[in-house]
């Protein structure tokens, strides 16, 4: 079994990559999965139930979310409704939404989707490490995926090296950059710090460098928008063990779609 996973979709440029490029890579890879971080799908904060549909037609089946999750105020109108959109699991109580989906393929195996949001540097959330354990006692799923949106990288191998064996990948989204650490740790898990950015390729994180760099030189408050022109797409193919509910192997994917 194959599953695909796509590294912080940003904006209209991230959307056109998806929508050129991951036909041919299901088809290429046979992948049977498909998860994608999208809290910057629609104009580069949050998400919009248009972008949403527009991505699941695109082929991917879950979108993961992090610390944008409510910049479109709009997301409130329809995230209770759709099952295949996960936000943080780790926020407190009563927050809208779900924070982990199981998922019945055609085959009949059942893949679990978590999205975790990390606490350096980010947001006052529970401990990461202590929900998912929690969950894991919990939930029953053939294999489980857990998305670590998360900006130190220190944290995010903290998780991914705590739960090997326990679960089938823990992937890295949020910083926009893609690293060059994949692999499958001691105990069968697939770990990768970040995914990488779906968007943009002359750009700051996929956004428009000018606006950017001068908040960087000044300081002064700007408005970013989503750069333009040739797109990449970023994540990664993990192949899996159908007997043991870990990972095979896990392959870096990067292509550039030319505008």
């Amino acid at each position: 079994m194959k599953v695909l996973l796509i590294g912080d979709i940003v904006g209209r440029a991230g959307r056109r990559a998806v929508r050129e490029l991951l036909p041919d890579i299901i088809d290429e890879e046979e992948i049977d999965f498909v998860i994608a971080n999208g809290e910057n799908a629609a104009g580069g904060f949050g998400i919009t139930k248009k972008v949403a549909q527009e991505l699941y037609n695109y082929g991917i089946d879950v979108l993961t979310m992090g610390n944008h999750t409510w910049d479109n105020k709009g997301i409130f109108k329809f995230i209770e409704d759709d099952q295949n959109l996960i936000r943080p699991y780790n926020y407190p109580s009563g927050t809208p939404g779900r924070g982990y989906g199981i998922y019945e393929l055609d085959s009949g195996v059942k893949v679990a989707v978590v999205n975790l949001l990390g606490r350096i540097f980010l947001d006052n959330v529970a401990c990461p490490f202590e929900k998912l354990e929690e969950l894991l006692n919990e939930i029953e799923a053939d294999f489980v995926f857990v998305d670590f949106h998360a900006e130190a990288t220190s944290e995010k191998v903290g998780l991914g090296r705590y739960f090997d064996g326990q679960v089938a990948t823990v992937f890295g989204t949020h910083t926009h950059v893609q690293t060059a650490d994949e692999k499958v740790l001691p105990n069968g898990t697939a770990y990768m710090t970040d995914l990488g950015l779906t968007g943009a390729v002359d750009s700051i994180l996929g956004m428009k460098k000018e606006g950017v760099l001068k908040k960087l030189t000044t300081q002064l408050p700007q408005r970013f928008s989503v750069a333009t022109g040739d797109t990449q797409f970023c994540g990664a193919v993990v192949d899996l063990d159908l007997e043991n509910g870990l990972a095979n192997s896990i392959i870096k994917v990067r292509e550039v779609y030319q505008n």
